[in-house]
């Protein structure tokens, strides 16, 4: 037996992460495409609503490709976005007829 050479370490036990592997984490496009979806409902619908749909989609391609999480994020971002742009569509649409205006003064005759 050589004693120029320590001994090996001991195997990790049960459950414990292995040595030098990063923990996946959540996806942080699944993060911004919520975010930004949540944003696009409450005010920016078009320019938040629109990169939410993006971000979503490619954070749903990259979270099995990296074993990450942050799926029901995604999809969450995903459908925030849409409703923010068909609400937008909707509020444009209204606008440009004239009946998305609304006019509060009232005539006292």
């Amino acid at each position: 037996m050589s004693y120029d050479n320590p001994p090996p370490p001991p195997p990790p036990q049960y459950g414990a992460p292995v040595p030098g592997a990063v923990p996946a984490g959540t996806n942080k496009k699944a993060i911004w495409s919520l975010v930004l979806g949540i944003v696009g409902l409450l005010c920016c619908g078009f320019i938040a609503g629109i990169p939410a749909i993006i971000l979503a989609n490619m954070a749903k391609k990259e979270i099995p490709a990296r074993g990450q999480g942050g799926n029901g994020l995604a999809t969450a971002g995903l459908v925030l976005g849409v409703i923010a742009v068909v609400w937008s569509v909707i509020n444009l649409i209204l606008a440009l007829s004239g009946n998305g205006i609304y006019d509060f003064e009232f005539n006292s005759n």
